[in-house]
Formats: C-alpha cells, sequence, structure tokens
C-alpha cells in the first residue's frame, strides 16, 4: 500500500513526522513492508516546514497512491488561495481508496468540498472556524479522530499518530497497530476517551447574551436547563436562542449542556473518590445509565473506566 503525505510551505513538522514514523515501524521486522511511503507537494522538490527544516518531497502527480493524508500548517492558507493548486490536489484526493488529514488539514479537505455531509475534527482551536467557514461539514472538534466513509480526519500535532495507529489497525490487525504503538512508546488508545480537551476551551462566543447563558449552565448543571429557560436567561427567544448559541459556539444548546456535565463528572472522578452515582447526580444527570451513555457520546469510554484509570495511576 502506497502511503503519500501531502505537504506545502510552512507545513508542520509533527503533522507529517508523527504519521510517518508509524507506517515505517509497520514494516519492522517484516521481509516486505506493507507500506511503501511518499512526501509529496505539487511541484516535488525541497519544502521548508514551518520550524525551518527542509524536506525533500516528490510532485504529486508522479505517484499512484492507496492512502493521501494532508498535513496542517500554517501555510495551508496561502495554498487554499490557488484555485489550480486546488485542482490538481482535488484530483490526486478523489482518486484514492483512503483520504485522511491530520489537523488543519481538514480545512483544505473542506475548502475541496470533500468533506461536505460528513463528520470531522480539527485542532479544538480551528473547530468553530471550519464550521462557520464551511457549514455543509459535521464538525466534531472536541475527537481526537474520526473516520467517515472513506475519509478519516484528526485533530492537531501528536493525533496524527493516532490516526495512523488506527489506519494501521484496520490495514493490518490490531496486533500489528499494538506492535506499532509499543514501539513508539504510545497508547494504542489513549486513556481519558477519545475527547482532546475540556469542552470550555471550545466555546469562546462573541455574543455577550451567548458567554451569559455558558456561564449560568456552568453554575447551574444540576437545574433542568432546557432551551427556553436558557433563552430567558439571555432575553432570546428560545429560537433565536437556539440559532445564535448554534452559530456562536458550534454545538446545539442541549449538546452543550451535556458536554459540560460530562466535563464536571470527569473532573470529580478523576479527582475525588465519589461513586459513579453520586457523581451523576452532582453534575445534573438524572441516573448513572444516562451519564454512562453521555459519557460513550463525548468521550468514546465509560465513566468507569475513567475512573478506574485514574485510582491505578
Amino acid at each position: 500500500m502506497h502511503i503519500g503525505f501531502f505537504v506545502f510551505p510552512d507545513f508542520q513538522l509533527l503533522d507529517l513526522s508523527g504519521p510517518l514514523a508509524a507506517f515505517q515501524i509497520a514494516g519492522f521486522h517484516q521481509t516486505t513492508s506493507p507500506y511503501s511511503l511518499s512526501v509529496l507537494s505539487l511541484q516535488g522538490g525541497p519544502v521548508k516546514c514551518s520550524a525551518g527544516c527542509v524536506i525533500t518531497t516528490v510532485p504529486l502527480s508522479a505517484v499512484s497512491l492507496d492512502t493521501l493524508i494532508i498535513c496542517g500548517g500554517y501555510g495551508i492558507h496561502t495554498l487554499s488561495d490557488s484555485a489550480v493548486d486546488l485542482h490538481a490536489l482535488k484530483t490526486q484526493a478523489e482518486n484514492v481508496r483512503r483520504l485522511g488529514s491530520v489537523c488543519r488539514g481538514a480545512c483544505l479537505l473542506a475548502e475541496l468540498g470533500l468533506l461536505n455531509g460528513r463528520r470531522a475534527t480539527t485542532h479544538w482551536r480551528h473547530g468553530l472556524a471550519l464550521q462557520k467557514s464551511y457549514p455543509d461539514v459535521r464538525v466534531e472538534s472536541d475527537k481526537i479522530f474520526l473516520r467517515d466513509g472513506h475519509i478519516w480526519t484528526s485533530a492537531g500535532i501528536s493525533c496524527g499518530i493516532d490516526l495512523a495507529l488506527a489506519m494501521i489497525e484496520a490495514d493490518l490487525g490490531m496486533e500489528r497497530s499494538r506492535a506499532v504503538a509499543q514501539e513508539l512508546v504510545v497508547y494504542q488508545r489513549r486513556p481519558g476517551g477519545q475527547s482532546q480537551f475540556s469542552p470550555m476551551l471550545q466555546m469562546e462566543p462573541d455574543s455577550d447574551r451567548i458567554r451569559l447563558a455558558l456561564d449560568y449552565i456552568h453554575q447551574h448543571l444540576t437545574e433542568s436547563l432546557t432551551v427556553e429557560h436558557l433563552a430567558s436567561q439571555a432575553c432570546l427567544s428560545p429560537r433565536q436562542f437556539s440559532r445564535l448559541f448554534k452559530h456562536q459556539t458550534g454545538e446545539s444548546p442541549a449538546k452543550a449542556v451535556e458536554r459540560l456535565r460530562v466535563e464536571a463528572a470527569r473532573t470529580l472522578l478523576e479527582s475525588t473518590h465519589h461513586s459513579i452515582a453520586s457523581v451523576a447526580h452532582l453534575v445534573g444527570f438524572p441516573h448513572p445509565e444516562t451519564m454512562r451513555r453521555a459519557f460513550l457520546r463525548c468521550l468514546g469510554l465509560p465513566p468507569q473506566t475513567v475512573k478506574k484509570y485514574h485510582q491505578s495511576a
């Protein structure tokens, strides 16, 4: 399988080197490596990353790929301004079995129209901007990585390694993926779930009314936080509030309430000896099973796993 990594001037070096190393290590101790690897750019030749290192690349049009992974970095916006370059990249992207991105590489996939109607993630700092710029993309910017059909997207920097490990598992099985993770000295599945960060970091609205509503949610998690009640706190109609809240935060009010309750519950599970039932009550979940389902949706792990991991740490 030929894996190509697409870079451009001012790309982020770790977006390339992390997943590249994972695929390379997958071939260790094998008579024939399952992967051939290429670093690609539009024209080929030397490309300088944002740290000043120069990488030698192959022209994008010169290879036939199984998988194309778009790296991220500051230079991605300059690339997005060139219609000719975008056309060349889209032509290649539409002819691979599997397409992926690391960090802001998702912005390039969105600009090409390849994420329309799909779930995608990126670095948490850029998730809201991605959602506003490309409303047809279903951005879930708290996730470490996501797969929607043949398109895989990951969050920033080190999350490219998680993406590569998941691809290796899909190609070669869990045992090989686990062996690569051990060689890299990283977790095959990160403890604490598939969430990048505290959801409060994502929600930085410009509107004073939405900030007021978020503060109210945070301080009244145990109450019934209906859209109508929150809208009254923001002095808006429920319809106006829901529309503005989604635009400003990238989340529906109900989803935001759930995420903030999950974050509060996770903090309690990690820092106290409260039982799971007690934690559910303290953060406003009506029943431990309701909290368990919310954890699975938001973190990818049940509360029991979070509690067990931090008790043993």
